[in-house]
C-alpha cells in the first residue's frame, strides 16, 4: 500500500473545528479510524485532538459496548450449539469497567475507555465511556433494564443537549436512535429479556436477566437520510473521512416522530 497523504493532530483539529465542534460541547463520537487515511499517531492522536478542541469544559463520550457478554441463545455471528448455552452462561467472566474490552465499535473507543480519567458506565452489554465535567452524570446509574432507554447514558446525553460526530461512520451505527425506540408508540409491545454476567457486592460473578426491548436498526439509514433534509446536519471531511455533526436531541425527537409514522409492530 502506498500512503499518498497523512493527517496530523494539528490538521485534525483545524478540520474538526471547521465542521463545527467547539469548546465546551458535550460530544458523542462514532468513529472509524481507517476512514481517516493515515492518521499520524493513530487512535490516541484522534482522542487527544478531540479533547484539545473541546477544552477543559467540554465532555467527550463514546459507546464501549461489549456484545460478547450477552446471552449465547441470541448469538448469530457465529451461532453456538444450544447444548453449549448453559456452560457459556456459567463460565463467562463478569463485566468489569477496567478489564472488559469494547467490541464492534472500533479502536478509538477502545483506546478512549483505557485513558486515565475516563469513566465507564456499568452495563455488561451497552456501556458508555465519558471524560470531562459531565462524565459522571453520563456514566453513573446506568440501569441494567431498558439498557439504552431513560436510565441510560444515551438519555443523559439527550438531557445535556449533546452533539454527535460521525467520523467515517453513518446512521446505521447511531446509538442515539435506540433511545427513540424506547419513546415511540410501539415500545411497550416490543419487550424482551436479555442476560449477562455481572459482579456481585462480594466480587463473585452472577448471571442476571433483565427487561429490555427488541432493537431494530434496519431503517436507521432511512431515518438519518430523512433527518438530513432538516438542515440540522453539518457535513465535511476530516482527512479522507466523510463526517457529520448534528444535535442529538433533534435527531432523537425526529426519529420518534418518524418511527410513529412509518414503523409497525414488525419493525
Amino acid at each position: 500500500m502506498i500512503i499518498d497523504s497523512f493527517l496530523t493532530i494539528s490538521m485534525f483539529i483545524e478540520q474538526v473545528r471547521a465542521l463545527g465542534v467547539e469548546p465546551g460541547m458535550t460530544l458523542v463520537v462514532h468513529s472509524s479510524l481507517s476512514s481517516l487515511g493515515f492518521m499520524v499517531g493513530g487512535a490516541p492522536a484522534v482522542i487527544l485532538a478531540l479533547e484539545e478542541v473541546l477544552g477543559e469544559q467540554g465532555t467527550l463520550a463514546m459507546p464501549t459496548h461489549s456484545g460478547d457478554l450477552t446471552d449465547p441463545a441470541g448469538w448469530q455471528n457465529p451461532p453456538v450449539p444450544e447444548d453449549w448455552h448453559v456452560t457459556i452462561r456459567e463460565s463467562m467472566p463478569a463485566f468489569r469497567t477496567d478489564l472488559t474490552p469494547s467490541e464492534g465499535v472500533g479502536i478509538i473507543p477502545e483506546s478512549f475507555r483505557k485513558q486515565d480519567g475516563t469513566l465507564r458506565s456499568y452495563h455488561p452489554f451497552v456501556s458508555w465511556a465519558a471524560r470531562g465535567p459531565h462524565a459522571e452524570t453520563i456514566t453513573s446509574d446506568h440501569a441494567l433494564s431498558m439498557s439504552s432507554g431513560e436510565t441510560s447514558p444515551v438519555a443523559r446525553l439527550y438531557d445535556l443537549a449533546a452533539k454527535v460526530l460521525f467520523i467515517g461512520s453513518n446512521w446505521d451505527c447511531n446509538t442515539s436512535f435506540h433511545l427513540a425506540e424506547y419513546r415511540n408508540r410501539f415500545a411497550e409491545r416490543k419487550r424482551c429479556t436479555r442476560g449477562g454476567p455481572v459482579l456481585t457486592d462480594t466480587g463473585s460473578t452472577r448471571w442476571v436477566t433483565y427487561d429490555d426491548i427488541y432493537w431494530y436498526d434496519a431503517d436507521f439509514m432511512e431515518i438519518g437520510a430523512a433527518f438530513e433534509t432538516s438542515g440540522k446536519v453539518r457535513t465535511g471531511l476530516i482527512g479522507k473521512a466523510n463526517c457529520k455533526l448534528f444535535p442529538q436531541r433533534d435527531a432523537v425527537d425526529f426519529a420518534v416522530k418518524w418511527m410513529n409514522a412509518h414503523r409497525s409492530l414488525g419493525g
